[in-house]
């Protein structure tokens, strides 16, 4: 293979990812004013896997279309941008790790499960999980609040939907974050990054693999129920398909609905005229505000995928065997598609963003769940805390995750 040309652009060392979302977002805009697709070298790898690099997707519609081409651009090689082995990312990410038509099929299962009656539970769930969370925080004084408040509805969520026993709530909590923190050294050492994660992995889905064995002998009015006996065309999920689940919606559905929480709460106190307007008219606004929230927040960084031949993208020939980096949060900063993309504006009338995917098959299956949880917790952090002041918040080292660990708040 011909001998490619590193980017100038330093996007893949401990370096660059250790700086603020603003000031990495500087490199990408470079990257997207240039030809917007571009090789680096790649992440060190945990795991001793060597590669050549990889090219950088930044702009908007060059992550759309490869979204939207999984014949071209698979997933079922493994979706994470450092090295790491494929049999493990197929172990952790379920059918993140798929394509159609297999991703297909299990889509299609997991949502048949979210029958009317069950989004009816889940929703009643979170309207009161939301209404006591808040009920702690009135009055409360100084609060950490990414643990008192943003860490705590999307996971008190997943717990009731899959009916997770309260003495197993502490521990699969614990493994959820100790999976998207696992590249911050608070965290964990060096060896701990190597085996930490197979040690949380394997509890989240001995958890699940339990309470669909529980449900299959114990039938009961909930989600999990719905799960284990769901079937499309002839095909039903195995215990150990519903523990790969539990893994994927512990892990990204959690730390994306949190992340966004914080992101977006800080915003609305850095600017007060937005939240002005948002409560002017709070029900038929805050759909609108959502959008602005999670692409303002842009929780997932980015995602990979691997080319099955050669082709091209935007005119850039690409080989088969490369991988592709899909950078959402340059995506979601695209001065082409978002006038004033570096500005909080719940204003915007059209709001494209690519926090839930670049469309396509893995198009993020949670995106209503996650709107209900910030619609609902919003209603009330809005409407009944009488004032919140912020520290500066404690950011999360991480490629993946837009993450904040703690965030110092005195709320009234």
């Amino acid at each position: 293979m011909q001998a490619r040309e590193y980017s100038p652009v330093d996007i893949s060392s401990h370096d660059f990812w250790d700086q603020p979302f603003a000031v990495r977002d500087e490199a990408f805009a470079q990257l997207r004013a240039a030809d917007g697709l571009s090789w680096h070298h790649p992440w060190p790898s945990m795991f001793g896997i060597e590669e050549p690099g990889f090219w950088a997707l930044t702009r908007r519609a060059d992550i759309v279309y490869v979204s939207q081409h999984p014949e071209l651009f698979t997933s079922a090689d493994g979706v994470a941008l450092n090295p790491m082995p494929a049999e493990i990312q197929r172990f952790a990410s379920f059918f993140l790790a798929m394509d159609p038509p297999q991703h297909t099929v299990y889509r299609r299962l997991i949502s048949s499960a979210f029958t009317p009656r069950n989004v009816r539970q889940i929703e009643e769930q979170i309207h009161r999980n939301a209404v006591g969370i808040v009920d702690d925080l009135v009055g409360a004084g100084d609060i950490d609040f990414v643990a008192a408040c943003s860490a705590r509805l999307p996971m008190l969520t997943i717990m009731d939907m899959l009916g997770v026993p309260s003495a197993d709530q502490a521990s699969v909590a614990y493994a959820a974050e100790k999976l998207f923190g696992m590249s911050d050294e608070e965290y964990s050492t060096a060896d701990e990054q190597a085996n930490d994660p197979a040690a949380q992995i394997m509890l989240l889905n001995n958890t699940g693999v339990e309470l669909a064995r529980f449900r299959r002998k114990n039938p009961g009015d909930d989600l999990m129920t719905s799960i284990v006996n769901a079937e499309v065309d002839g095909h039903r999920l195995t215990d150990e398909e519903i523990g790969a689940f539990l893994i994927l919606l512990a892990s990204a559905g959690n730390d994306t609905t949190k992340q966004t929480t914080t992101h977006a709460m800080m915003a609305l106190v850095d600017n007060p005229d937005q939240r002005e307007w948002l409560m002017a008219d709070f029900e038929n606004r805050i759909g609108q505000a959502i959008e602005e929230f999670v692409r303002w927040s842009s929780p997932v960084l980015q995602f990979a995928r691997f080319v099955t031949e050669d082709t091209e993208i935007n005119g850039q020939p690409v080989a088969a065997g490369d991988k592709v980096g899909l950078f959402y949060c340059s995506a979601n900063r695209d001065e082409t598609v978002f006038e004033d993309a570096g500005a909080f504006d719940l204003t915007r009338a059209s709001n494209p963003h690519l926090g839930f995917g670049g469309g396509g098959p893995h198009f993020c299956l949670g995106n209503q769940l996650a709107k209900a949880e910030l619609r609902n917790l919003f209603r009330e952090l809005l409407t009944r805390l009488k004032s919140v002041e912020f520290g500066e918040p404690d950011l999360l080292y991480s490629f993946f995750a837009h993450g904040v660990k703690r965030l110092p708040a005195h709320v009234r």
